[in-house]
């Protein structure tokens, strides 16, 4: 009777062993969750990134400061896409895949290595993909089965504003240099097209490669067409910044115009010569919730109206929303929620207010996340979007309007 009893004991302890064991495997595996932060931190955007990054791991950390998911944990993983090499874009994306088991990838950023591990590697595995900065109009039409969303507005609409902006200053002759890529070529052929119809004239389009030393043949090229204004679609830290710099040493053109890729205080800081007057466009607004992040993420040491912040914490928030709107990090419950957060009904959520939308979400009520870009998707999962006419005036760029 006695060995009855303690084999009785003896077998309960150690069930209540290995439910307690179960329990807290279970615990550990719901409580740390990595998310994927992909960008180029080498190559021609490279002083943009940092910050990036950090906006997006702004909102991770709001998320798990706020309790995601009954208390997880969200660790951010980065990742190096190099922003032009495809190649290693993709094999990134595979260890952040596969050996760091991320969840969601807030990134990449220049086009043609967020096409890249699109089709190579997040749609195949499932996984969600939102770029802050992946703008060509190519990727509106990507086969991406529902994993593929970007907060910032296709070149489309940009290459129409920019050629706004321009007639609006007086200008209807210019040449265009533009970076031999997706994003350069994209970019191009939507303003030229937007310029050519509002009726100004394009003397000449000449692409540029990264990366080269010398850029005199093609500046001299871009001269010779017999513009006296030039706009620049290329990269703030590779060959725009090297166009530039050959027109000003050679005196072949004093003032510029460019689009985002080209906005950065790197390019200021970077060129010798006066910039004064230079203008251009990048997506992003003066509303509520832009001033709501730039004072959020100033408290953390990020300037928070810089290139792309805004739209990296963006981003990062509609994943964690769609997170917990599904109740679930699991990847396919992730991308079928993303639209759910991100457009009406619900109530709306500006940034520092995660907290706020993770209970409504618990609560099993909606929530329509505006964030600093007054966030709407398309049907397909893109932003619209509104952009920044910028200038450069007091070794900065000033905002004159929003478009």
């Amino acid at each position: 009777m006695k060995k009855s009893i303690f084999t009785v004991l003896l077998g309960a302890s150690l069930i209540a062993l290995v439910a307690g064991c179960s329990q807290q495997k279970e615990e550990v595996a719901a409580s740390d969750i990595n998310v994927g932060i992909i960008l180029g931190f080498t190559g021609p955007i490279e002083s943009l990134t940092p910050t990036m990054a950090s906006s997006a791991e702004l909102a991770f950390k709001e998320a798990t400061d706020a309790g995601i998911l009954n208390g997880s944990t969200l660790n951010p993983v980065r990742a190096d896409s190099t922003c032009i090499d495809a190649a290693a874009a993709t094999s990134a994306a595979e260890r952040l895949v596969t050996a760091d088991n991320v969840a969601a990838i807030m990134g990449a950023d220049c086009s043609g290595v967020t096409t890249a591990i699109a089709n190579n590697v997040a749609v195949p595995n499932g996984v969600t993909i939102i770029s802050p900065s992946a703008t060509s109009p190519a990727l509106t039409t990507i086969e991406d089965k529902g994993f593929f969303f970007r907060t910032a507005p296709s070149d489309a609409r940009q290459g129409q504003v920019l050629a706004q902006v321009v007639m609006d200053r007086g200008i209807k002759k210019l040449a265009v240099t533009y970076t031999n890529n997706d994003y350069g070529k994209g970019l191009s052929d939507s303003f030229v097209g937007a310029f050519t119809a509002m009726g100004g004239e394009v003397t000449i389009e000449v692409p540029h490669e990264d990366g080269k030393a010398d850029y005199s043949a093609e500046v001299s090229t871009l001269s010779a067409s017999g513009a006296e204004e030039l706009a620049v679609l290329g990269y703030v830290d590779q060959g725009g910044k090297g166009i530039i710099q050959n027109s000003l040493d050679t005196g072949a053109f004093s003032r510029f115009i460019l689009a985002d890729g080209m906005i950065g205080q790197s390019l200021i800081d970077n060129v010798d010569g006066d910039l004064t007057g230079t203008f251009g466009t990048l997506p992003g607004n003066e509303s509520d919730g832009a001033a709501m992040f730039i004072k959020m993420a100033s408290a953390n040491g990020i300037p928070g109206d810089g290139p792309f912040e805004q739209e990296s914490y963006d981003a990062a928030a509609l994943i964690v929303l769609a997170m917990q709107a599904g109740g679930s990090a699991d990847r396919a419950t992730i991308a079928k929620n993303v639209m759910g957060v991100a457009n009406a009904p619900g109530t709306e959520i500006l940034p520092g207010e995660l907290a706020k939308a993770i209970n409504l979400l618990k609560d099993g009520k909606e929530v329509n996340y505006q964030g600093a870009t007054n966030v709407e998707f398309s049907d397909v999962g893109e932003a619209s979007g509104s952009y920044k006419e910028l200038e450069i005036g007091s070794g900065k760029f000033n905002t004159i309007q929003v478009r």
